[in-house]
């Protein structure tokens, strides 16, 4: 790595560590911009994914979807397209040189509209990809990050010049080969955009009992066409997908609304609770009793990393 590049990341791990001073997420006073601060190493955590760029300042994470695993560091970042339940878990990280990250929603529609005005972006390919990716980092993109977190300290030009940074940043992100899944994504009645149509009603309704013909007929595919365009997105089927979806929400009713795991797995669309402590004791290594006191005993980062 160039001295350049170093300075560089030297400045936006110094201006996050300063911005974010607690551990967990921090809002900023751009809505699309949050940062997130680890002291140490963090057990897997689950969350999901929404569209977004996630650069790392300082330390090292590793994100898996499905079975595959994508590792990130301040040499490279990570994108997801589409919403993706995700297993996220901080590998690098301590005290003195805490894991410091920097997340930036992305909107189709501004995508669509980044297209349309610089037509040169647009790729002709038509395969479809994963919903997530990590490409590497290069001075083009960071540098418009860190000008973009300048911006904070000067609040009154965040709405003229902000806007203009964000758009530079997307400019950059769309440069990569690989972002042809953002590019995918927000084109209008493309396969990408019927599975993301999907996802959005899964995740709207994740407690309904979904028939693999209904969400056939809303993405208007058949319903072999939408197992394996669903398959190819998020690398999973969608009734695994619902069950991730079914088992978080679970999870942070037991933490933020005390429930009962009967009544929180009913609240999420189970019939049997036999079937729910299952599952849930499948995905997070406890059964509902143990994993919420496991939650209460540690950090905070189980839920919200």
């Amino acid at each position: 790595m160039s001295s350049t590049m170093e300075n560089l990341l030297a400045e936006l791990a110094g201006r996050v560590g300063k911005l974010a001073t607690d551990e967990g997420m921090t809002g900023t006073a751009l809505d699309c911009l949050q940062l997130l601060r680890m002291n140490q190493p963090t057990e897997i955590t689950h969350s999901i994914y929404e569209p977004s760029v996630c650069i790392i300042a300082q330390g090292q994470k590793q994100a898996t979807l499905g079975d595959e695993i994508y590792l990130y560091n301040p040499s490279n970042y990570l994108v997801a397209s589409v919403d993706l339940p995700v297993r996220g878990q901080v590998i690098e990280a301590s005290p003195e040189q805490p894991y410091l990250c920097i997340r930036l929603a992305l909107k189709p529609q501004k995508i669509s509209e980044m297209l349309m005005e610089n037509r040169h972006l647009l790729r002709t390919e038509k395969t479809l990809k994963r919903g997530l990716f990590v490409s590497q980092a290069n001075y083009q993109l960071l540098d418009a990050v860190l000008r973009l977190l300048r911006l904070l300290d000067t609040p009154e030009d965040l709405p003229i010049l902000a806007p203009m940074v964000e758009r530079e940043i997307l400019y950059r992100l769309l440069q990569d080969e690989q972002a042809i899944t953002l590019q995918q994504t927000a084109q209008t009645d493309s396969h990408a955009q019927q599975i993301a149509r999907v996802i959005a009603a899964l995740k709207r309704d994740y407690h309904k009992n979904w028939r693999i013909e209904d969400l056939a007929q809303l993405a208007c595919m058949s319903n072999s066409a939408l197992h394996a365009h669903f398959k190819t997105i998020t690398n999973m089927t969608p009734l695994q997908f619902q069950k991730q979806l079914r088992l978080q929400e679970a999870r942070r009713l037991l933490f933020s609304e005390n429930l009962d795991a009967a009544t929180a797995s009913h609240r999420v669309g189970y019939e049997s609770p036999s079937q729910f402590n299952r599952e849930y004791h499948r995905l997070f290594g406890l059964p509902p009793v143990r994993d919420l006191a496991r939650i209460r005993n540690a950090a905070p980062e189980l839920l919200n990393a």
